[in-house]
C-alpha cells in the first residue's frame, strides 16, 4: 500500500505542474539618473544588469518632471492629478494651503491614492520602504510593515545592507516588496550640471552599490528576487545668466498667490480674484516683449493629463532649458542643472529590470512611468483595488510566463 501511495504521488508530480515560487520585487529609484548616464558616465554594473534583463530606451516622466509627482506615479500608476501631488511644491485654493515636499508625512490627506506598498499589505504581502518619497505617510490608515524616517545623511551603503537584511528575515517576517531610494546623483546634477565630473563620480558610486546589491541578491538571498531600477526624471543644464527674475513679472500679490517651481511659475487666484482679472493678467504676460517664458495652453495641459481642480494653477509660465525662474539672489546664482521641462528627451529616466520572472529576450521602447505599478502588481500576484491610469497589459510581455 505504501508503495502504491509513493508511486501515485510521483505520478501526480509529473502530471500536475509545480506551483511557481512566489516572486519578490526590489524597486530602486536613482533620483535624477538620466536615460543616457549609463554610457555617458560609464555605469558598468548597471549596464551588466541591463544585459541580463530588459532595458527601456527611456522612462518618460509624468508632467511635471519633478521628484515627488513622479515617484508617486511610479508607485501608484496614476497621473499627479489623481494621486494628489501635482508638483514638489504647490498651492491648493480650496484648502488655502501650500504643499511642500514631504508634507504628507504629517498630513496624509494631501495624498489621494493607494501606493504599491499598501496594495501589498492589504493583501497579506509584507512591504518595506527605505526613503521613497512620502513612504512615511499613513495613507488609508497604514504604512509598509518596515520603513525609515527620511534622513539625508544616511549612508548609501546602509540602504543596501538594510535591503539585504530585510530579505534574509524568516519567511513570516520577510517583505516580498522592497523599495529603495538614492538622491546623490540628483544632488550633484543640480549643483554642477549633467556633464560634470561630480555627476560622473556620483553615478559611479551608485553604480558600484547597485552592482553589489545585485550580486548579493544572487548569492545571499534564498528567495527569487526581481530587481527594477528606475529614475524619476533626467537632468538638463541651466545657466545663471538665463534666469528670469520673478520680481520682474507684473503680478499683483493681493490678487494672486504664486509658487516658483524653477522651470515653471505657478499662479493661483486668491479667493476674491475674478475671472476677468485672471484673463487680464494672462493677456499682460502673453504680450510681454522678449520674454524667455511661454504660457501653457489648456490644450497642452489636457494632453499632459492636467485636470481642473483646486491644485491646478490659473496660469502656468513655463521655460525651456537652459532658462529657469531664479530661486536665489543674484550673488548666489550659478550654472548647474535642473529638471521639470516636459518637451525634452533629457528629462527621460531609466527603466531596467532583471530576475527569475523576467524574459531577457523582450524589447522595450521608451514609455511612461505610470505602467510600472500594474507590472509590479503582476509580479507579486496582487489584485488592483483602485482605478489607475497605467495599462495592466503594457509591460506583461516582460514576464516569462507570457
Amino acid at each position: 500500500m505504501r508503495l502504491i501511495i509513493w508511486v501515485s504521488l510521483a505520478l501526480l508530480s509529473v502530471i500536475l505542474p509545480a506551483k511557481a515560487a512566489e516572486q519578490t520585487v526590489v524597486l530602486i529609484s536613482i533620483d535624477g539618473f538620466r536615460h543616457d548616464y549609463i554610457e555617458k558616465h560609464d555605469a558598468k554594473h548597471i549596464a551588466e544588469i541591463a544585459a541580463q534583463g530588459v532595458r527601456a530606451d527611456g522612462l518618460i516622466p509624468v508632467y511635471p518632471a519633478k521628484t515627488f509627482p513622479n515617484h508617486l506615479s511610479i508607485v501608484t500608476g496614476q497621473y499627479p492629478a489623481n494621486h494628489g501631488l501635482v508638483d514638489n511644491n504647490f498651492y491648493d485654493t480650496e484648502r488655502q494651503q501650500q504643499y511642500s515636499m514631504g508634507d504628507g508625512v504629517e498630513d496624509s490627506s494631501w495624498l489621494t491614492t493607494l501606493p504599491i506598498w499598501n496594495l501589498a499589505e492589504f493583501q497579506g504581502v509584507k512591504a518595506a520602504t527605505f526613503f521613497w518619497p512620502e513612504s512615511e505617510a499613513r495613507i488609508n490608515g497604514r504604512t509598509a510593515s518596515y520603513y525609515y524616517h527620511y534622513s539625508t545623511p544616511t549612508p548609501n551603503r546602509q540602504r543596501v545592507e538594510q535591503i539585504i537584511d530585510w530579505l534574509k528575515l524568516p519567511a513570516a517576517a520577510r517583505p516580498r516588496l522592497v523599495t529603495g531610494y538614492f538622491s546623490v546623483v540628483d544632488h550633484m546634477g543640480h549643483r554642477f550640471g549633467p556633464d560634470s565630473r561630480q555627476v560622473k563620480g556620483a553615478v559611479q558610486h551608485i553604480d558600484q552599490l547597485i552592482g553589489e546589491l545585485w550580486q548579493r541578491l544572487q548569492t545571499e538571498v534564498e528567495v527569487p528576487v526581481n530587481l527594477i531600477l528606475v529614475s524619476d526624471h533626467g537632468m538638463s543644464e541651466i545657466k545663471a545668466a538665463e534666469m528670469i527674475e520673478p520680481d520682474s513679472l507684473p503680478i499683483d500679490d493681493k490678487l494672486f498667490k504664486t509658487v516658483n517651481s524653477q522651470t515653471r511659475f505657478l499662479i493661483y487666484p486668491r479667493q476674491a480674484t475674478s475671472e476677468a482679472q485672471i484673463q487680464q493678467l494672462r493677456g499682460t504676460l502673453d504680450s510681454m516683449d522678449n520674454k524667455a517664458f511661454y504660457l501653457e495652453t489648456e490644450s497642452q495641459l489636457e494632453k499632459l493629463a492636467v485636470k481642473p481642480g483646486p491644485r491646478k494653477p490659473a496660469i502656468i509660465l513655463a521655460t525651456d532649458a537652459p532658462v529657469t525662474f531664479a530661486t536665489r539672489p543674484v550673488a548666489e546664482r550659478s550654472d548647474g542643472g535642473t529638471h521639470g521641462y516636459h518637451s525634452s528627451r533629457e528629462m527621460d529616466g531609466i527603466f531596467i529590470t532583471a530576475g527569475p520572472a523576467i524574459n531577457p529576450q523582450a524589447r522595450l521602447q521608451r514609455f511612461s512611468n505610470i505602467h510600472i505599478y500594474p507590472f509590479m502588481a503582476q509580479l507579486l500576484e496582487l489584485d488592483l483595488l483602485t482605478e489607475i491610469d497605467g495599462d495592466e497589459d503594457f509591460l506583461s510581455p516582460l514576464l516569462k510566463a507570457n
